[in-house]
């Protein structure tokens, strides 16, 4: 039976849960759209309150793949497996293999990946079971590996010309809030640092922030205090859902750009930031570097493929930004219009 959220309106396809070998459900994976191509989207790995909480946002995560894909020139649909992070002690290799199992079993309609919580090492025990993923170790002059640096470096490249686009300068001399300092955050602190831009972090392991102190020279803030933080930018590298209607009246930054997925908890809050004159880089136009790798590792391009589409996202983002300005309208609506007409016309083609 397929769940439909209230929050997604356009969910498409179905919803598979993902099951252990003593048949209990571990998580889903959900399918939003295979218009363009095989659903492609990572594996989350995290804690939920309840199951009916794991698949809404499997579902939210899985539209965004379709958007992310659609936009990125892909050819390829979302869609997005998360997984139920047991509390105390299990069998890691065991719980991977049988979601292995569970995509194979789809037989290629959906491509795994890495995504929150998970790793390379966990994408090769599903490898064991299924062909059907990547972000495996990469082999010489192919591509592949861990996408986070990826994705990591198109949001730097996008914020480099959203900031040239909305604060009228370079990166070098501002200061640059980072909510998150995993893989992508910190790859990320990296990039801004050498940029010359000053940093302001936070993440819920302190060990990660004192790490990136010492590393970088940057200013430690608590996770609670970090999206109302005196910076110029604003960047979510964590969950989903920080932008909302209780934290967006408190924002300093005058730019929002970040890696993390579903940045807004609803659409409206696109309407707001507009509303504060604050401008929005759509997080799925912004971190595509990772899927972008991961496809071109499992289509078998070239690195100079993940080059050329990675060079892409910083020109696309200002073309949505552009047409934010000129028609006064949400940057996540336009974004969202634009993914919504490559995937009708690839059902159109389907037909």
């Amino acid at each position: 039976m397929v769940h439909r959220p209230h929050e997604v309106t356009d969910f498409q396809e179905d919803i598979h849960v993902v099951s252990n070998a003593q048949g209990e459900a571990i998580g889903v994976i959900a399918i939003h759209s295979t218009a363009l191509g095989p659903a492609a989207g990572g594996c989350r790995f995290w804690h939920y309150d309840s199951h009916a909480d794991l698949t809404a946002d499997a579902i939210r995560l899985a539209r965004g793949m379709s958007y992310k894909n659609a936009l990125a020139d892909l050819p390829l649909g979302g869609g997005k497996a998360v997984l139920r992070r047991p509390e105390g002690g299990f069998d890691r290799a065991a719980l991977f293999r049988a979601f292995g199992d569970a995509v194979e079993s789809l037989g290629g309609a959906y491509i795994t990946a890495e995504d929150v919580g998970t790793t390379v090492a966990d994408m090769e025990r599903v490898r064991e079971r299924t062909r059907y993923v990547a972000g495996l170790h990469a082999e010489p002059g192919k591509s592949g590996g861990d996408p986070s640096p990826w994705t990591a470096r198109g949001v730097f490249e996008a914020m480099q010309a959203a900031a040239r686009f909305a604060l009228g300068s370079d990166l070098d001399g501002l200061t640059v809030a980072v909510q998150g300092t995993g893989n992508v955050g910190a790859a990320l602190c990296r990039m801004l640092r050498a940029a010359g831009a000053r940093l302001a972090i936070a993440d819920v392991d302190r060990r990660r922030v004192d790490a990136l102190v010492a590393e970088l020279g940057a200013r430690a803030v608590s996770a609670d205090d970090i999206l109302a933080a005196d910076a110029d930018i604003l960047a979510p590298c964590a969950l989903g859902g920080v932008l909302n209607g209780r934290t967006i009246p408190g924002l300093k930054a005058r730019l929002v750009c970040g890696a993390a997925n579903n940045q807004l908890a609803t659409e409206a809050d696109g309407e707001a930031l507009l509303a504060r004159g604050i401008v929005y880089a759509p997080d799925y136009v912004v971190n595509a570097g990772g899927i972008i790798n991961v496809s071109a590792e499992y289509l078998g391009e070239a690195p100079e493929a993940v080059e050329r589409r990675i060079g892409e996202i910083a020109p696309r983002l200002t073309g949505i930004l552009e047409v934010t300005a000129r028609d006064n309208l949400p940057a996540n609506i336009v974004a969202d219009t634009l993914a919504r007409r490559i995937i009708a016309r690839g059902q159109r083609a389907a037909a």
